[in-house]
C-alpha cells in the first residue's frame, strides 16, 4: 500500500519504508561509497570543508565572548583589545564561514549527483537487460520505484544527510568540549534536563509515529479510491454512481482528518513540552550563571558564550532524531536497490552491433518437440510436444481456442522464454547458438495491443530503425497505409501521440506499429492477433498493410478472425497445448468433425447475425 508524506512544496511523495540500524544493514549502505570512488578526491575535499565550516561556526561564540569581555574590561578602565578589532575578526570569520559553507554544499552536491547518476544507469541497465520472466514476477510500479524513490532517497543521503551528520557530530563534540571548558558546574545543570527530554521524546515519538502511519495508510486508501474511480470512470457513469463514489471518498477523507487532528494534538503537546524544557533550561542556566558571575567565578562573556554553545549543542542533538530517521530510510532504500543489483537471474546479453554475415537468417523455423511451462506456473503445461516447420517466406497461421498456447508460441519465437523440453531451430541452427540480439534484430512483432511511446509519430515509426531518414520513414508509412492519415494532422509526422498512443484510434495505432515493423525490414515476422479488435473499415486497411508487410518474409500469424488467414501456406490448429490439425484452409475444412471447421462455422454464423 502506498504511503505518503508532504514536502515543502506541498507535493506528496511516497513515504520510504525504514530499515533497522544493524551491522548487516550498515554493510549494505557501503554500496553508496563504492559509487563515490571515482569522485573520492572531491568527496575528501568536501569533508575538509565540513570541518572548516564547523570550526568557524564554533569559533563565533568564542569571539563573541572576547567582544563582551573586552567591552567590560574597557568600561572598568582595564587594558584590552579594541572591540572594533574583535568585530573585524568576527566579520572575517563570517566571510570564511560563508565560503566554507558554499564549498561544502557545492562539492557534496557535485559528488552526490554524479555518483547517483552512475548508480541509476547501472540499476536501469541491469533491469532492462533482465529476461521476461524477471518482469513477469514483479510489478512495474515496484521496479520504477527503485529508479525513482529509492535512488532519490540515497541521493538525498549523499548530498545532504551525510554532510549534516558529520557537521552535527563535529558541532556536538567541539561544543561539549567548550562548555565543559567554560564551566563544569553549568554543564552539569544543562545536562540534568537531557534525560527528561529524551524520555519524553521516546514516549511521544512512538505515539506520533503510529498515528502518522495510520494517517498515511488512510490517505493511501483515499488515493486508491480516486485512482480506481478515474480508471473506471466509464463504469461509474454508466451505473450513475457518481454520488456513491463521492460518498465513499468523503467517508475515507473524514477518517484521514480525524487521525490527522489526533496526531496534531500529540505533536502540539510534544512541541509545547520541548519548548518549555528548552527555555526552562536556558532560564535555569542563565539564573545559575548569573550567580556564578556575581561570585566572580565566571565572566559575563563566558556566560554568553556558554548559552550560545548550549544552543548549538541542543540544536545538534535535536537534529539527530530526524537524521536517524533519514538514515533508516536510506538503509531501506539501499537494501531494495541492492536486491536488484545482486539478483541472481542471469541478465540477457544484448549488443547494438549490426547483424554479422554468419548470423544472417533465411527464415526457416522449426519447433522440434517443444514443451513449455511458465516459470511462475511450472505445474501448468502450456505447450506439449509441439512440432512445426516454416520454410523461408512461408506464412504460418496459428489458430485455436483461448488458452491453447498461441501467444506462447510467439513468446518462444522471440526468445522471451526458453523451452522446457525440445528446441527451436532457425535455419537448422539451435536458437541458443545465435546471439540473442543478432536474432531479434531480424525479427519483428506486431501485437494486438499496440504500445506507442508518448512522443511523435516519427519517433514511434523510427523505433524500428533508429537513425532512419525521413524518406525511409514515409515510405514505410505508405506501405502501412498510414501516410495519408498522418499528413491529415496539422503537425504531420511531428504529431505527439500521447501516452500509449491515446490520441490515435486503434486502427491508426496498428498501422503505426506495422510501419515500424516495415522499417525494421525483418526476416521473420510475428503477428499476434493484430486485427482482432478492429472494426471492419479499419481491419481492411490494416489487413492490406499486413499483406504488404508479410511479402517475402517468414510470417507467423496468430489469428482470431479466420477470414484473415485463408491464404496462409499452412494453418496450425492448437488445442490444450497440442497441435491437433495442420494444413491449408481448404484441407482443414475437408476434415470431418475438425476443430478448425467448427471454429470457422461458428464465426460465419456470428457474421451473419
Amino acid at each position: 500500500m502506498a504511503r505518503g508524506n508532504r514536502q515543502d512544496n506541498g507535493v506528496r511523495k511516497p513515504d520510504m519504508p525504514k530499515a533497522k540500524l544493524t551491522k548487516e544493514n550498515l554493510k549494505e549502505a557501503l554500496l553508496i561509497f563504492s559509487y563515490l570512488k571515482p569522485y573520492r578526491y572531491t568527496f575528501i575535499t568536501g569533508l575538509l570543508f565540513i570541518a572548516l565550516s564547523s570550526g568557524t561556526t564554533m569559533a563565533f561564540p568564542y569571539f563573541l565572548k572576547r567582544l563582551i569581555d573586552s567591552a567590560h574590561s574597557l568600561s572598568l578602565g582595564k587594558e584590552a583589545v579594541s572591540p572594533g578589532t574583535i568585530a573585524l575578526w568576527m566579520l572575517g570569520i563570517l566571510t570564511l564561514q560563508m565560503i566554507f559553507s558554499f564549498m561544502r554544499v557545492y562539492l557534496f552536491t557535485y559528488v552526490g549527483e554524479y555518483a547517483l547518476a552512475d548508480m541509476r544507469k547501472e540499476v536501469y541497465r541491469k533491469m532492462i537487460m533482465m529476461p521476461m520472466d524477471f518482469f513477469a514476477q514483479r510489478r512495474v510500479g515496484e521496479l520504477s520505484s527503485r529508479i525513482s524513490a529509492d535512488l532519490s532517497q540515497i541521493q538525498e543521503a549523499v548530498t545532504g544527510m551525510l554532510a549534516e551528520i558529520l557537521r552535527g557530530i563535529l558541532t556536538l563534540i567541539i561544543g561539549m568540549g567548550l562548555i565543559l571548558y567554560l564551566s563544569r558546574s553549568l554543564t552539569a545543570v544543562m545536562l540534568s534536563v537531557v534525560p527528561i527530554i529524551v524520555v519524553a521524546g521516546v514516549v511521544f515519538g512512538k505515539r506520533i509515529r503510529k498515528l502518522s502511519r495510520n494517517t498515511q495508510d488512510q490517505l493511501a486508501d483515499s488515493n486508491t479510491i480516486v485512482q480506481e474511480t478515474l480508471q473506471g470512470v466509464s463504469n461509474v457513469k454508466s451505473f450513475t454512481n457518481e454520488w456513491y463514489e463521492i460518498g465513499r471518498y468523503t467517508r475515507s477523507l473524514q477518517q484521514v482528518v480525524k487521525l490527522a487532528v489526533s496526531n496534531g494534538r500529540f505533536r502540539g503537546l510534544f512541541v509545547s513540552f520541548i519548548l518549555m524544557s528548552i527555555f526552562g533550561t536556558i532560564i535555569l542556566v542563565v539564573w545559575y550563571g548569573t550567580t556564578l558571575v556575581q561570585a566572580g567565578t565566571l565572566s559575563f562573556g563566558d556566560l554568553t558564550a556558554f548559552v550560545v554553545y548550549t544552543a548549538f549543542v541542543g540544536g545538534s542533538m535535536a537534529g539527530f532524531a530526524d537524521l536517524y530517521s533519514q538514515l533508516q530510510k536510506t538503509l531501506g532504500a539501499t537494501q531494495r536497490v541492492r536486491e536488484i543489483l545482486r539478483d541472481t537471474t542471469e541478465p540477457v546479453t544484448v549488443t547494438d552491433e549490426p547483424v554479422e554475415e554468419k548470423n544472417k537468417l533465411l527464415g526457416a523455423v522449426t519447433f522440434d518437440r517443444v514443451s513449455f511451462s511458465y516459470p511462475s506456473r511450472k505445474e501448468v503445461h502450456i505447450l506439449k510436444e509441439i512440432t512445426l516447420t516454416a520454410a523461408p517466406g512461408e506464412q504460418i497461421a496459428i489458430v485455436g481456442p483461448s488458452g491453447a498456447g498461441k501467444s506462447t508460441i510467439a513468446a518462444l519465437l522471440l526468445q522471451f522464454y526458453q523451452p522446457g523440453n525440445g528446441q527451436i531451430l532457425f535455419d537448422g541452427k539451435p536458437a541458443n547458438s545465435i546471439p540473442l540480439s543478432q536474432l531479434r534484430k531480424q525479427m519483428a512483432l506486431v501485437p494486438q495491443d499496440v504500445f506507442l511511446f508518448g512522443g511523435t509519430i516519427r519517433e514511434n515509426i523510427s523505433y524500428g530503425k533508429p537513425g532512419a531518414t525521413q524518406p525511409d520513414i514515409e515510405e514505410a508509412a505508405r506501405k502501412a497505409n498510414a501516410h495519408d492519415f498522418i499528413m491529415s494532422f496539422p503537425e504531420g509526422y511531428d504529431t505527439v501521440v500521447g501516452e500509449r498512443g491515446i490520441k490515435l484510434s486503434g486502427g491508426q495505432r496498428q498501422r503505426i506499429a506495422i510501419a515500424r515493423a516495415i522499417l525494421k525490414d525483418p526476416v521473420i515476422l510475428v503477428l499476434d492477433e493484430a486485427t482482432s479488435s478492429l472494426d471492419s473499415a479499419s481491419e481492411s486497411l490494416v489487413q492490406e498493410a499486413l499483406d504488404n508487410l508479410m511479402k517475402n518474409r517468414t510470417s507467423f500469424v496468430i489469428a482470431h478472425r479466420l477470414s484473415t488467414i485463408r491464404n496462409a501456406d499452412k494453418i496450425i490448429v492448437l488445442d490444450k497445448g497440442h497441435v491437433i490439425e495442420s494444413g491449408t484452409h481448404q484441407e482443414l475444412l475437408a476434415l470431418n468433425d475438425g476443430l478448425y471447421k467448427s471454429l470457422n462455422k461458428l464465426q460465419l454464423e456470428w457474421a451473419s447475425e
